[in-house]
């Protein structure tokens, strides 16, 4: 069996509103409340969930971060043909 990851993600239009969430995050505001009010995928209303997937699910930027990055650590922006995501990777393995 492959590997698997879980993460949850916040899609905006811009680099600079992505730049702006990922400070308020940062500063304690949750990633959860960010994604329902800001995010611009569906996965927004359940906090930026996009449960558990395996490599080549998603498309290549996004794949590239959640199973290389670090568990645990907002990555981002990344720009894929969607738009900016803040990435947080919840499990991977």
């Amino acid at each position: 069996m492959g590997i698997k990851a879980s993460a949850r993600h916040i899609l905006v239009p811009t680099e600079k509103e992505c730049l702006s969430l990922r400070q308020q995050i940062e500063a304690g505001t949750s990633f959860a409340d960010i994604a329902k009010k800001h995010s611009q995928c569906p996965s927004g209303n359940d906090g930026g969930d996009l449960g558990e997937f395996s490599p080549g699910q998603m498309v290549p930027e996004f794949d590239k971060v959640v199973f290389s990055g670090e568990v645990g650590k907002i990555h981002g922006p990344v720009k894929t043909q969607f738009g900016y995501h803040l990435i947080d990777i919840t499990k991977r393995g």
